[in-house]
């Protein structure tokens, strides 16, 4: 009998666990992959994400980098020199998400993997989870299960109309190389962007669209896109997955039970961002389980105002942007991106130095503007 059953090991439910298990709670951790597990990402995480765990990351990060180059097309270079602190980790996420629920085993926190969740029971007072390896009862649960899991549906969480977005990456290990910038490239994707993000021992090298659209070919963009690195793609293997993002408000908990993480729909549907809001819903996620077991009964309920409060309002903004941005990006890269302004305060979010609400009012209104001057519109 545990106090709460966590489903899924990713940045969520590593999270979940460790700050629950900090808080000497019972917690179950249930990975239908065995551990360390591969995931496609390219691995940007924000340092604004030290500050909500009291050890230090830095064994989990592969490279910070401290330059961003976009390009439009392949050309057209736009660069951005970053200052120390605001240099953004590159990490692997085998690595980074095993790494922390070492962290949480570490507080206590229990770990079975090679464990798929095959449905949920609620028995009155306690879930009863059913996996391939038997049952588990809890309390409480948080369903950290990502983009595809189940966990949403049986709870009667899942959107009506979600709103999809899709990415295909590939990890292409060199023994030694100099880039230290992240690299986005516009133009090629429609309603996205392609990139290379650096780790200190290759690359991950990707194409994503984040607000819908027709079917891409994004293998053929990635492999277009890897030539400029010096990077044939052709023997390497692609990761497809799906991403899904913020669309608006909705309730992420249900009787003794919470979402986090991609599960929660809570991806940045601008720049596809995904790592840090799993990492704080998890953190917020806990601390709701942790309130609702010492016995207040509101705590659930404001776990989902909360995450709208620090995540979903700022997500507004982004979506608003990123429907404007990717409607008209070679206007948009002309009149903003190769503004260095516009550039740093981009950066700034990413790092967690600003956020959305803060910058955002003024790129809609500067692409506005540009757009009802310009020959781009239709």
């Amino acid at each position: 009998m545990y106090d709460c059953i966590v489903i899924g090991s990713g940045p969520a439910g590593g999270a979940a666990a460790y700050h629950l298990a900090k808080r000497d709670r019972r917690v179950l951790v249930l990975e239908k992959e065995a551990l360390p597990r591969y995931k496609p990402c390219g691995g940007g995480v924000s340092p604004q994400v030290q500050s909500w765990f009291d050890f230090d990351f830095s064994p989990a990060i592969s490279l910070k980098v401290v330059q961003m180059v976009c390009t439009w097309q392949g050309g057209d270079a736009q660069v951005l020199e970053l200052p120390p602190d605001q240099a953004v980790w590159m990490v692997r996420r085998d690595v980074f998400d095993y790494f922390l629920v070492q962290q949480a085993q570490q507080q206590g926190a229990q770990v079975q993997s090679q464990t798929a969740v095959t449905g949920i029971t609620w028995a009155g007072d306690r879930w009863q989870v059913h996996t391939t390896s038997g049952d588990f009862s809890a309390l409480y649960l948080i369903g950290c299960d990502g983009a595809k899991g189940s966990t949403a549906k049986w709870l009667g969480l899942a959107r009506k109309r979600p709103r999809w977005g899709g990415a295909l990456e590939v990890e292409v290990r060199l023994g030694s190389h100099n880039l230290r910038a992240a690299h986005f490239d516009f133009g090629s994707v429609q309603n996205g962007y392609a990139w290379n993000f650096p780790k200190a021992d290759g690359y991950s090298i990707g194409a994503g669209a984040f607000i819908g659209g027709k079917p891409q070919d994004f293998r053929g963009i990635c492999a277009q896109y890897a030539h400029h690195f010096g990077v044939d793609l052709q023997s390497v293997k692609h990761y497809g997955h799906p991403l899904l993002c913020w669309q608006g408000y909705h309730p992420l908990h249900s009787q003794n039970a919470l979402l986090a993480g991609e599960a929660a729909a809570i991806v940045d549907p601008f720049t596809g961002e995904g790592i840090r809001p799993s990492l704080l819903t998890g953190m917020l996620a806990a601390q709701a389980i942790d309130r609702a077991l010492g016995g207040d009964p509101t705590a659930l309920a404001n776990y989902s105002r909360q995450v709208h409060q620090e995540w979903g309002i700022d997500m507004a903004w982004a979506r608003r942007l990123g429907n404007l941005f990717y409607r008209w990006p070679e206007l948009a890269y002309q009149v903003a991106v190769k503004r260095p302004s516009t550039r740093q305060r981009m950066w700034q979010i990413l790092c967690g130095h600003s956020r959305y609400r803060d910058a955002a009012a003024n790129g809609l209104k500067l692409l506005t503007t540009a757009l009802l001057n310009s020959p781009f519109r239709r």
